[in-house]
């Protein structure tokens, strides 16, 4: 599969790019640009809910693949979104208990892609993200992802700390990787279960860690710090599918 086609260049491409639903992850503006199809663009990435980022024209430059951005550059998603009631159908249609990761702010996209990657080898039915601050679904996620994004969903959404409130209605229950949590080895992860990842440099944001039922820590022994994001996504995805196997 090619993945060309991410960033969308010029103001024509963009609007249209938006009319006609294209999932737009982030859209980069020249400062100060203020004219009509700059505006109307504005105007359609509000409807989407989509980030804009207003940049200097040195900073469109470098992103630009054509040269010819007219002052806007739009990052459309490389696939597809999801929605996280798909996710809880697909555990249903397998018998399963529903087990998804969800990710707090998780800016890399090659820690992205690792993760959709463990989620679906360790059975994962789905990865939630969030709208804002965070990597999207772009083309280093997708190579990185080593086409496991062609089978484990990624839904994204406005409000972590909501999702977690609605899907504990539906059942499940949320741990939180955390280096102060109690270790994983003694915390029971079985049954319908969240798995919450935070980034590398603060962890699980504060309100969302208050919606988690529990948190989590990975034993460590060495002198650095902690453990990759997408480490850490690991070694607890797969401490989940050893106790339900057990």
């Amino acid at each position: 599969m090619a993945y060309e086609e991410f960033t969308i260049e010029g103001r024509n491409a963009v609007i249209e790019a938006f009319r006609a639903g294209k999932t737009i992850d982030k859209l980069y503006i020249q400062e100060g640009c203020q004219d009509g199809p700059v505006m109307t663009i504005k105007r359609e990435a509000k409807k989407q809910d989509c980030l804009i980022k207003y940049v200097s024209k040195e900073r469109l430059n470098q992103i630009s693949q054509t040269g010819k951005h007219q002052g806007v550059i739009a990052i459309a998603a490389a696939y597809e979104y999801a929605s996280v009631e798909d996710m809880l159908r697909a555990a249903e249609e397998k018998g399963e208990p529903p087990f998804l990761i969800l990710l707090d702010n998780i800016e890399d996209p090659h820690n992205l892609g690792a993760i959709i990657r463990t989620a679906n080898l360790a059975g994962a039915h789905g990865v939630i993200i969030p709208k804002n601050r965070a990597a999207g679904l772009t083309a280093i996620a997708a190579r990185t992802s080593a086409g496991a994004l062609n089978y484990t969903p990624v839904a994204k959404v406005t409000n972590m700390a909501k999702t977690i409130e609605d899907l504990k209605k539906e059942g499940l229950w949320f741990v939180c990787a955390d280096m102060e949590g109690t270790l994983m080895y003694q915390v029971d992860l079985k049954g319908p279960i969240g798995l919450v990842i935070g980034n590398e440099g603060e962890g699980v944001g504060r309100l969302v860690k208050e919606k988690c039922d529990f948190s989590a820590a990975i034993p460590m022994k060495g002198n650095i710090d902690s453990l990759n994001a997408s480490v850490a996504a690991g070694v607890l995805a797969y401490e989940i599918v050893r106790q339900r196997t057990m």
